[in-house]
């Protein structure tokens, strides 16, 4: 759920995803009745309805001062929040179509026509009142990202996304409008004293399973301009 704790519209949204939620375990159940396992070479795969319980997501993980600027103003605002590692989000959670694999075939498909690539971070924004996260924007490299989107969202990984595409690099979602207010300020502050470099290149890409809530597992990396990684 991406909106702030006060926004008028939640209470609606939350009704409409209890009742699809609750039809979608009803026709999960019947499903899990009636289909077999599919089994090939001796390898188990996904039931295309269990992939529905299932989220995944694709980032780029940031390995940079710019990581360490991140996870330190993450301990500052909110130090009790779990949180994936520094990363910019190419594809946002979502459930996939088939198996693990046939994802990740589709993926490597892909990527491996896309050059590498740099970005450059702008300013800290939020998403007030929409949502109470706060995050980096990116000035350059922007509209890259937002092609890598679209080319990825297909087969396998598409999906409707709940909110549109907007390329950035989460610091932290608060649990109101007046700390995300808060939260904002400092987190300005702090990226105007930081001297490091706001460039970021681009050239591998991670494809992650959520476990738990906040909690995710990398699954394989797959290379830009390149070939799958093997897990």
């Amino acid at each position: 759920m991406r909106g702030c704790a006060s926004s008028s519209p939640h209470g609606r949204w939350t009704d409409r995803l209890h009742s699809a939620w609750t039809l979608h375990l009803t026709l999960g159940n019947q499903l899990r009745l009636h289909t077999p396992p599919m089994v090939r070479e001796g390898k188990r795969y996904n039931f295309s309805s269990n992939m529905q319980s299932l989220r995944y997501a694709l980032v780029a993980y940031i390995k940079s001062p710019i990581e360490e600027f991140v996870e330190s103003l993450r301990r500052e605002l909110h130090p009790n929040l779990p949180h994936l590692a520094a990363h910019l989000t190419l594809l946002p959670p979502r459930p996939i179509r088939g198996s693990e694999d046939e994802a990740l075939r589709a993926l490597s498909q892909v990527c491996r026509g896309i050059e590498p690539f740099e970005v450059t971070l702008g300013e800290m924004e939020s998403f007030i009142p929409t949502t109470c996260t706060i995050y980096i924007g990116v000035a350059h490299g922007a509209e890259r990202l937002q092609d890598l989107h679209q080319q990825l969202n297909r087969q396998a990984l598409a999906h409707a996304e709940e909110w549109p595409y907007v390329p950035h690099l989460t610091i932290a979602k608060m649990m109101s409008e007046s700390a995300a207010g808060q939260a904002i300020e400092i987190a300005r502050q702090r990226w105007r004293e930081y001297s490091g470099s706001r460039r970021i290149q681009l050239d591998r890409l991670t494809f992650v399973r959520e476990q738990t809530t906040n909690s995710w597992v990398d699954l394989a990396p797959i290379a830009l301009g390149g070939t799958l990684v093997s897990r």
